[in-house]
This record gives structure tokens, sequence and C-alpha cells, in this order.
């Protein structure tokens, strides 16, 4: 590989998070492209993947597809099998993180606070989610991202919705008890934990909506949760992310309880890169600006592939 290769931005796919992730990469792709550096866009075709990167002369990927395919270790399985190196993590740690219960179960095994929850599967029978977690719990598909599909259930009567919601997207589904409290973020680079950032809308939890449309959603930064707690939670990020083999970049998210406890809640191991995403605002607090973060992020795989 050469000092400066060819980058292949990788973006789209078919996911429901393929919106989120065209504005992903092509914020990324003219951040390289501003950098000088020799950056080709694809959004990618799964079927066509292997060709595509053929076409594109590519010698590297800058991985910002989002959700299934880009996230759950297909495109990285992809890629591997072509010997073109990529951002971010690998196969196993990316269908980890993909797969929320699973994901919990291993940071459970490892000692890690996680919040409470249960796996329903599809014709199987549901038992009393009210009685085994009470009022709220949250309803969510256990893969993906980008909250879709998600619900906030206040009572009995939201629970069948709810279900059928979740189910409509896939056929196994997460009931989680709901954390009353702050909801918290920590971006990982290069081994580094950036700076928390505490969430906050006045909607009814942070959906598809507060992410990525609203105006009114809040990002506190410094997160207000005092410095003591930012420490652990980014200890946290740190020790979460390395149980599940991630590399170079991600996200840990948490839910912080109103006695200051928190709970990990997954890991996006390929983070937005949009204007409202998080990463970019927690690396500007430590003086990357967004070009000099999508270099870093390049830069610390490429010193990967070059040390083995």
């Amino acid at each position: 590989m050469s000092e400066l290769p060819r980058i292949a931005v990788l973006y789209g796919g078919p996911s429901g998070e393929r919106e989120v992730s065209l504005d992903s990469g092509g914020a990324v792709l003219r951040a390289l492209q501003g950098l000088g550096l020799d950056a080709v866009g694809i959004d990618i075709q799964p079927a066509r993947l292997q060709q595509q990167m053929v076409d594109s002369r590519a010698e590297i990927a800058f991985n910002v597809c989002h959700g299934a395919v880009g996230e759950d270790g297909l495109l990285q399985a992809c890629l591997e099998t072509q010997g073109i190196p990529y951002t971010g993590s690998g196969v196993l740690a990316t269908a980890l993180a993909m797969d929320k219960w699973r994901c919990k179960q291993l940071w459970r095994a490892a000692g890690l606070p996680v919040t409470d929850g249960i796996l329903l599967r599809r014709g199987a029978s549901v038992p009393d989610l009210g009685a085994r977690f009470g009022w709220p719990l949250y309803i969510k598909p256990n893969h993906g991202g980008s909250s879709l599909g998600v619900s906030k259930v206040t009572g009995p009567a939201e629970l069948d919705m709810a279900l059928q919601t979740a189910f409509a997207i896939e056929d196994e589904v997460l009931c989680e008890d709901a954390i009353i409290g702050h909801e918290a973020t920590v971006g990982i680079l290069d081994h580094r934990a950036l700076p928390p950032i505490v969430i906050e809308t006045p909607r009814a939890f942070y959906d598809y909506t507060a992410k990525y449309l609203a105006d009114d959603t809040r990002y506190l930064l410094p997160s207000g949760l005092g410095g003591t707690l930012d420490q652990q939670l980014q200890e946290l990020a740190l020790k979460a992310f390395a149980e599940l083999g991630g590399r170079d970049w991600g996200r840990v998210d948490f839910m912080v309880s109103a006695e200051g406890r928190p709970y990990l809640l997954e890991v996006n191991s390929v983070p937005g890169m949009t204007s409202h995403s998080l990463i970019p605002m927690a690396a500007k607090a430590v003086g990357l600006d967004f070009p000099e973060l999508c270099d870093t992020i390049l830069r610390i795989a490429q010193r990967r592939v070059k040390h083995g």
C-alpha cells in the first residue's frame, strides 16, 4: 500500500439507516478530498461490493455504512476476502456490537453493569413484562441502530403496538428495564476515551427524530455529571469496547441513573458522522476538527495495517 493510497468511502447500503449513512459518507468524502487525499465514494450494493471495490481501484476502505451489512460484520468479511484494509472494528466485534442481547451477556459475564432485559422471539409466548420490569420499559429490535423500531412503553395499553413495531423489523426483540436518569455517550478514538456527552430531548426518549431531525435536542459537553462520573464513564467505555474486541474508533452509549450509577446500553462500531453526530462533537472538544478526525481514523487503520 502506497503512502497516500486511494481511499474508498463506503456508505449507503440497504439498511433502514441508509439516509443517515449517505449523509455521513458525504461528509467524510468531502473532508478527505478537502485534505487533498485521493478519495472516492461508493454507495454499496452488497451483491456487487467486491466488483465495486475492484472498479474503484481503492487500496483502503473508510467505512461509514451504518446498520445491516456495514455494521454487522458482512462488509468487513467481504473486504477481508479481498485483502482490503478498512477502518473500524473487525468481523466478530462488529457482529457482537450489532447484537444487543448477546453483547450484554458478554458484558454481564465480564462483571460490567448492564440494564436488565430479556430476549423475545417472534411466535413465542410473551411473559408478563409489566410484572417483570414495571413501567416504563423499552421494546427494541435486537439488531440495528438509530433507534429504529424502538418504543418507550409507559403502560399495558401501549405494549402490543410496541411489540408489533419492533417485530416488523426483525424476529428478535429486546425488552429492557427503563433507567430513569441521563442518557450519555462516550466516543473512543485510538484507545482513548473522548469526553462524555449527555443528551437531553423533550421527546419521550432519544429517538430517530431527536437524533437526526430535531433542533431542540441538547448535547451537554461538558456533561454536567462531574469529573468523577465522567472518568467512570470513560473507563467503562474503554472496558466495554475492549471486551468486544473493538478497534480504531467507536462509541459506547449509557444510561446514568438518578443515583449516578451508569449502565451500558450498546456499542456503535460505525458511529454517525453527520452534522448532528456525537463523535465529531466530542473530538472537537479535544481539538480535532472534522477533517482532522476523518484523517485520524484513516491513519489509525493505515498504521494498524503497516504494523500487522
